[in-house]
């Protein structure tokens, strides 16, 4: 049967596999060239173009009056782009709104939607015309300075690139999902871009570090906080990939007696208003924003979202800050610089990649058009050359066309005119035949001439024609650059502000507070702080362990013999009245261990702790720190060895002394730090265990206090000084019988 199948129908066998590719394939470059991704050298993709070019077929100018949006895209769908009315209609609608384009190529009227989300009017309701931007654009489309195309029905011609004498790409920005491939392009200040187009034709190797001082970064629509460092920036502009984080603007709004709101006057490009307010309520009602009491939308025709702070004790930044987290506040708008090089070539390129194309274009351009033009001065030449040689010989001419059969072919002979010539003197009207007329002729011809040497000229160097596509940017940086109220640069840099992320903290009141600690273990705090605690009162057999002056932010860490550290939050402990609760009921310890310490967490502070048998390291009091009912375990004691101290590790020497009245002193960079571990052995003792440690600075002297509350220092240690797990010598004469420092905290 040859290639024909088994089923005797004349039908071919084609591999599935390579018909798929194929056409996939196919369907793929469709995608990339003719719909998803941007041409670099007008920023368009072709409906766009499409819609630009029928509208100026429209004559649709900014000068002009304007159409319905329905006669455009019947134009746009019948003669170019055969594809679904409102796609066509949608594409037109996002050209005309002023925060969704930076430089809008459309003018419309009526309804065209607005940032909270809501659609355009119907096409039938609303007109549309040109922008000025939009003429730039297209500006010299008629004067041979690009290549067009058959439409798809081959009734129409149609461009496949506009001249673009205005920087469209990176002004408008792009995005865009192909097959395998996408792009996303960010606006841009058009002032920025000229200006750094400027630098890159003075300096053609000008780097991506230099250009970015012109380009700083883009500019939306909306506005907005850029806080994306620079040097990600760099790095983004310099490989074409990357992103910007913006945030919404916001200030704050003093209400009197120390209550405020926060009003935000600008949201993040492509963020919609109505949707964003309905995530932030949504947020609320799942108690994910607890700083957040409210927010309403006082917007008229400038944004106002204002949002209430839950008291008036919340740090604003602090408040802002978790709404950037969660919420759409804050933005990230990618950078894939994914565009059609040289109109063909799908292609990442980097910022100055994309300026030079862009340039290159505009050369090509330049040159075009002057090549036009001197086609059209060498046709005119030749037919004022025709037009001499009649006044010159008017009467032949007139006998020649009134009495000759063939008056062409006899002008062409008698007076050795070519066909265009000759086609011209039979069309010149009889009130060109004045005297006048040979004078004009003879001022239009020397002008045309002068005209002719200076494209020549032009065409000829390379600097020449720099010069002029420079003097055409300048010319757009003037008429949308920052200075004209369409071109001022809308959204601004800043940094990111550093804020200690702790929401449960800031929804405290600080207040003063004296946390009490019982033998027994029962924990309470009273307001204030204590400086007499003989006062207080305990249950029978109860008495004072530890008073801790703090406030109800703060957190209180315990320590306990089984080398466990437990962290409590000032303000959930019981108030002052009674006794307290027990602090098992707070935290897992078992009925064998005991609380050894108790203090308020400070962060950044060392910690020396160490067991019974004399075994010690040193420990970050971050490291410690869990909010936990299990508590950390942090140093490892096995029984019948306990944790017994925990002290601040300030100074750079450690005393440590034991059960046997032996004192030893060794230099604090002995011991290890670790996160947890045995420790390593401070004393060696022969009967007994550890009685107390802690550290000091030698320089200051070694500090206790006596049975009598008087305090001694000694700074004369040699006798005592040796290396860590020595054995040591009875201490200074005066030190307490109780082998004890005093208090560490």
């Amino acid at each position: 049967m040859g290639e024909h199948d088994k089923s005797g129908n004349g039908a071919d066998s084609i591999n599935l596999r390579d018909a798929l590719e194929e056409r996939y394939l196919a369907y793929a470059l469709s995608t990339i060239m003719h719909r998803a991704l941007p041409d670099v050298r007008d920023g368009l993709k072709p409906v766009h173009r499409r819609l630009l070019y029928a509208m100026q077929q429209l004559k649709l100018d900014p000068e002009g009056g304007f159409k319905k949006c329905a006669r455009v895209v019947g134009d746009v769908i019948g003669k170019y782009h055969p594809h679904g009315d409102q796609a066509v209609y949608d594409a037109l609608v996002r050209l005309a709104q002023d925060f969704a384009v930076r430089f809008p190529l459309i003018e419309g009227q009526g309804n065209f939607g607005n940032v909270d989300g809501d659609n355009a009017a119907a096409m039938r309701y609303t007109e549309a015309k040109l922008t000025e931007v939009a003429a730039a654009l297209l500006e010299n489309i008629g004067d041979d300075t690009v290549d067009f195309n058959e439409t798809y029905d081959g009734e129409e011609s149609e461009p496949t690139v506009l001249p673009a004498n205005f920087p469209n790409l990176l002004a408008n920005g792009a995005t865009g999902i192909a097959v395998g491939m996408a792009t996303s392009i960010p606006p841009h200040n058009v002032g920025e871009l000229c200006d750094a187009a400027l630098h890159l034709i003075k300096f053609p190797n000008a780097r991506v570090d230099k250009l970015t001082e012109f380009v700083p970064g883009p500019d939306f629509p909306t506005g907005g906080i850029i806080v994306e460092p620079h040097g990600s920036i760099l790095e983004a502009y310099k490989t074409g990939r990357g992103g910007f984080r913006v945030r919404a603007r916001w200030e704050k709004e003093n209400l009197g007696r120390g209550g405020y709101v926060i009003v935000v006057t600008e949201i993040p490009y492509q963020v919609q208003k109505a949707r964003l307010i309905e995530k932030i309520a949504d947020l609320m009602q799942a108690r994910k924003l607890p700083l957040l009491a409210d927010i309403r939308d006082e917007s008229a025709e400038d944004i106002r979202l204002v949002i209430e702070p839950k008291s008036r004790s919340v740090d604003p930044d602090l408040l802002m800050e978790s709404l950037f987290k969660v919420t759409d506040l804050e933005s990230r708008i990618p950078l894939n610089m994914n565009v059609l090089s040289r109109g063909k070539v799908p292609n990442v390129l980097g910022l100055r990649d994309v300026l030079r194309e862009w340039l290159d274009h505009r050369q090509v351009v330049l040159v075009r058009r002057s090549q036009h033009r001197l086609g059209k001065i060498e046709r005119r030449l030749e037919v004022l050359d025709g037009y001499l040689i009649a006044y010159l010989n008017l009467d032949e001419v007139i006998r020649i066309i009134r009495f000759e059969d063939e008056p062409k072919q006899e002008l062409m002979r008698t007076f050795k005119l070519s066909d265009v010539q000759a086609e011209a003197i039979l069309n010149m009207r009889l009130r060109a035949l004045r005297k006048l007329e040979e004078m004009e002729i003879r001022t239009e011809n020397g002008k045309l001439i002068a005209e002719q040497s200076d494209i020549n000229k032009l065409l000829k160097s390379d600097k020449a024609q720099w010069a002029h596509i420079a003097s055409e940017i300048k010319d757009i940086r003037t008429r949308f650059g920052k200075k004209t109220e369409l071109g001022k640069r809308r959204a601004d840099f800043a940094e990111a502000p550093e804020v200690d992320f702790d929401i449960a903290s800031a929804m405290i009141e600080k207040e003063p507070v004296t946390v009490v600690l019982s033998q027994k273990g029962w924990i309470r705090a009273m307001r204030g702080h204590l400086d007499d605690t003989s006062a207080l009162q305990f249950k029978e057999d109860d008495t004072l362990k530890r008073a801790r002056s703090a406030s109800t932010t703060d957190t209180l860490v315990l320590f306990a013999t089984n080398g466990k550290f437990y962290s409590l939050g000032a303000d959930k402990l019981p108030g002052g009245r009674g006794h307290g609760e027990p602090v098992r009921l707070m935290i897992e310890l078992e009925e064998n261990h005991d609380i050894v310490e108790m203090f308020v967490h400070q962060p950044g502070r060392k910690l020396l702790v160490a067991s019974s048998a004399g075994y010690g390291f040193i420990v970050k009091e971050d490291d410690v720190v869990a909010m936990t009912r299990k508590g950390k375990q942090v140093l490892n004691v096995s029984e019948p060895d306990e944790a017994m101290l925990c002290a601040p590790a300030d100074g750079n020497m450690v005393a440590v002394i034991g059960e046997n009245r032996k004192m030893l002193c060794f230099a604090l960079e002995e011991l290890n730090e670790m996160s947890r571990g045995r420790g390593v052995r401070l004393q060696r003792f022969k009967d007994g265990g550890m009685a107390d440690a802690k550290t000091y600075t030698k320089s200051d002297g070694l500090t206790w206090i006596d049975s009598s509350d008087r305090t001694w220092t000694v700074t004369e240690l040699r006798d005592w000084t040796g290396s860590r797990a020595q054995a040591g010598r009875l201490p200074p004469k005066g030190f307490p019988k109780a082998n004890r420092f005093g208090p560490k905290f």
